[in-house]
């Protein structure tokens, strides 16, 4: 897969976890964030196959589970490394952040 074709991800959501995989159902990428309660999640993995690294994926995964919880007005406790990375260089969603 070349750079320019990972322009849009076809993601699976579900309730703590974003997940992208290949059409064989082996997993690419994902994010997961348990809840902590009712308004919070932690963000404690991010993944991406060596296939996909460098191509923004982990980005798009970011911003994906951003709007989700912008989306269902809950906060995240960040405990991934690259979750840190992330919103530490995205202010737009430092709201977000427990």
């Amino acid at each position: 897969m070349r750079k320019e074709e990972v322009t849009r991800m076809d993601f699976t959501y579900d309730s703590n976890k974003i997940a992208l995989y290949h059409s064989d159902n082996n997993l690419l990428a994902e994010v997961t964030f348990p809840a902590v309660d009712h308004y919070t999640v932690n963000i404690n993995h991010t993944y991406v196959d060596d296939s996909l690294r460098g191509q923004g994926v982990a980005g798009q995964l970011m911003e994906a589970v951003a709007k989700q919880l912008r989306s269902e007005n809950k906060k995240a406790i960040l405990t991934c490394s690259y979750a840190v990375k992330w919103f530490e260089k995205h202010p737009e969603y430092n709201d977000l952040v427990k």
